[in-house]
């Protein structure tokens, strides 16, 4: 593919303008409709055009709206439900993007067509005395240039703002599948920012690649590696590897633990960089788990008002998590992550390998992160959790290798959509934390690590669900079965719930005082949801074993 652009395709009434719009704006891009492009340019409206110059000069017309938008990129563009029948058509479309088609039964365009009162003038080709049966028939006429999408969305019962995150989804999965071949082995997605697209490599012993592939993603010409005592020797191996490939190189190491991540931290972090003479091309190189990740992205974030960097996750739950979307910051006492950036890394280099030295409990605490991005996003990878568990846990190369791509891909999709988290997409993320968070913050970070914490809040949030009616009881207890496979803790050990609550109001997530809660509505599908009555949630955290104020 030559450019990065979306081609929605359709019968008229499967929504094209209405979801494509939509998707568009998930994606932050430019939204182009070729109807409107073609009334511009003839200064009279599409009914007008049939009738005084027909049908075949009105398909050129079309063809020339389609190759203008072809010029640009970052665009979504809505076609005319004829396009696709032309095979130059089609493969201008391919060579420069991808084609999602909106799909629906004859009955639903019929009556989606029929409640927006589009008659013949409106749409010409439907004219004629039985309008269901005029759709029947050019809907067959043109199925099978429709079935030529590279991607296919049924929309007889979405919604048009679950049609777009759909299409934003395919996006996401085909651009992860990558162009293929060698150089593409470890790569298990592209993030798409504002600030510039970034690889996710995923692999099996690739840390001592990391020189090569910094200097072609980045070409710094230094790099300072930040790493704690826990992953002191990754960070020694990926200081040797940046050297080998002509980047000179130093490294910091700081305590290991969540009370590195402070702004008393960072400043020592920024003298250090300026006694070294840190410039702004130069790159600064996170390799650890989360803490570090998250700290020396807040240092590259505002050191020199922004450097350069990349991250080197080493432990499950940075590679699941915290690694990809660009979230960088520090603690305060009264809080987890209240100051912080959103600072794209540069790339990703996740090697799976460094999760065999970690101790037993840390890499349990990473895989609750992964669980959740199956139930929330993908029911299949949940499944494989739940099938395929021990070959996971033992880190079988192969098995292990594929549910982390995957789950990686996941996060980097929904970044991709949500980037800044305004949408409301990248929040779904948040499964479990509300909770999470809250447990950590009243047990000063220390009782439990983060995936055990989101573990329980995942169970209180599926209790909310269970109470809503929005799960059910066979649901939960999969959710509790595979998190305690995994052995991952799925209640409190005697933490005042009424603290929890108060912890929970100074969530990022809360909004107005209100907490914004993330819902599974059936596993594989998450919501967000405000407004949850206080005895829901005393109940779900009685369920978790909170005492019940």
């Amino acid at each position: 593919m030559n450019r990065a652009n979306i081609f929605v395709t359709g019968f008229s009434g499967t929504g094209k303008t209405t979801v494509g719009r939509k998707a568009a704006e998930m994606l932050g891009w430019r939204f182009v409709d070729t109807d409107d492009e073609i009334e511009a340019a003839a200064g009279r409206p599409i009914p007008q055009l049939f009738e005084r110059e027909g049908e075949a000069a009105f398909r050129r017309r079309e063809a020339q709206a389609l190759a203008r938008a072809c010029g640009r990129e970052r665009q979504v563009v809505s076609t005319g439900g004829g396009v696709v029948s032309a095979e130059a058509n089609r493969a201008l479309m391919g060579a420069n993007g991808v084609i999602v088609c909106l799909e629906a039964r004859p009955e639903t365009i019929h009556r989606r067509l029929s409640e927006e009162g589009a008659g013949p003038e409106a749409r010409p080709m439907l004219a004629g005395a039985d309008a269901l049966s005029r759709i029947r028939g050019l809907k067959a006429e043109r199925q099978p240039s429709y079935a030529l999408a590279d991607w296919i969305v049924q929309t007889d019962r979405l919604t048009p703002d679950e049609a777009a995150l759909e299409i934003a989804r395919a996006w996401g999965s085909l651009q992860a599948r990558g162009p293929g071949g060698p150089e593409d082995e470890d790569l298990a997605a592209i993030v798409r920012a504002s600030t510039g697209d970034y690889p996710v490599w995923v692999g099996w012993g690739i840390m001592d690649g990391i020189g090569e592939k910094a200097a072609a993603a980045a070409r710094p010409g230094a790099a300072y590696v930040i790493t704690d005592e826990g992953a002191y020797l990754h960070g020694r191996r990926a200081q040797t590897s940046l050297e080998a490939a002509g980047i000179p190189s130093h490294i910091f190491a700081l305590p290991q633990g969540e009370t590195s991540k402070t702004l008393d931290m960072a400043a020592r972090i920024y003298e250090w960089l300026a006694s070294r003479r840190a410039e702004r091309g130069h790159l600064v190189a996170a390799v650890g788990g989360g803490i570090v990740g998250d700290l020396a992205g807040f240092v590259a974030a505002t050191y020199l008002r922004g450097m350069p960097f990349a991250q080197v996750p080493t432990t499950m739950l940075a590679m699941m998590d915290a690694a990809v979307g660009g979230k960088t910051a520090v603690d305060l006492p009264v809080g987890k992550n209240l100051v912080g950036a959103f600072h794209q890394p540069q790339f990703v280099l996740a090697d799976v390998k460094t999760l065999m030295t970690l101790p037993q409990r840390d890499l349990n605490s990473g895989w609750a992160e992964a669980i959740k991005h199956g139930l929330i996003l993908d029911a299949d990878l949940f499944a494989d959790f739940q099938e395929r568990g021990d070959a996971i846990r033992s880190l079988d190369p192969d098995k292990s290798l594929d549910v982390i791509r995957r789950s990686a891909a996941i996060k980097a999709d929904v970044v991709s959509r949500d980037e800044k988290e305004r949408l409301g997409l990248r929040a779904l993320l948040n499964y479990g934390h509300t909770v999470g968070h809250a447990i950590e913050a009243v047990t000063g970070f220390s009782r439990y690590r983060h995936g055990e914490a989101v573990s329980v809040g995942m169970m209180a949030a599926a209790s909310i669900s269970r109470q809503l009616g929005m799960l059910s009881a066979e649901e939960v207890e999969r959710q509790r079965q595979v998190l305690t496979s995994f052995g991952l803790p799925v209640s409190l050990d005697g933490e005042d719930p009424a603290a929890i609550r108060d912890a929970m109001t100074l969530d990022k997530k809360s909004v107005g005082g209100s907490i914004r809660w993330v819902l599974l509505d059936g596993i594989g599908r998450a919501v967000n949801r405000s407004g949850v009555p206080t005895e829901v949630v005393d109940a779900a955290l009685e369920s978790v074993g909170g005492r019940k104020a």
